[in-house]
């Protein structure tokens, strides 16, 4: 009885190829790390469009993503606020000033990029108004630096872009 060995281990071959390429492809690009703002490299307009955060600690795991931000308060001291990302395209709730943002994250095709879509209730000057944005997130500068592209509308329906960079501590 004679063996086929070579048989054996190009299928095997081939069953281990697919896998590892299954689980390149499967896997999402983490985040996690503490991040700094690097202004240089940012373009966040002037004003009160300024709402990046100072510096973030971003944990990451297969099934969320937490955000820890801090920014500059109005009164010069620091506020920090904490989100919670479910990575999973299902539905994410945070509390933001005095209402409620709903998110959902989507990876890109190649899983190296992450948007969150965001849409928050807004009363401004007694009319209810909805607030959406959008943040995709990107690592650059081999992992270094998170690039975070950011898209809303202003209170005059105008839209807004800016791009923080963070480098990572």
């Amino acid at each position: 009885m004679k063996r086929n060995y070579s048989s054996f281990f190009r299928s095997f071959t081939a069953i281990l190829f697919f896998a590892l390429l299954g689980y390149q492809v499967s896997s999402q690009t983490s985040f996690a790390g503490n991040w700094s703002l690097n202004d240089a490299k940012s373009n966040l307009g002037e004003g009160r469009g300024r709402r990046a955060a100072s510096a973030m600690v971003v944990t990451q795991d297969a099934k969320v993503l937490t955000v820890e931000s801090t920014r500059q308060g109005r009164e010069g001291g620091e506020t920090k606020t904490t989100a919670t990302y479910k990575l999973d395209g299902s539905v994410s709730e945070n509390q933001a000033r005095n209402s409620t943002r709903k998110s959902t994250v989507s990876w890109s095709a190649d899983k190296t990029a992450m948007t969150i879509t965001s849409t928050q209730p807004m009363d401004m000057n007694g009319e209810s108004r909805e607030m959406k944005s959008a943040e995709t997130w990107k690592l650059a500068e081999g992992g270094k630096v998170l690039m975070i592209e950011s898209a809303r509308r202003n209170q005059d329906g105008e839209e807004v872009k800016t791009t923080a960079a963070y480098d990572k501590k």
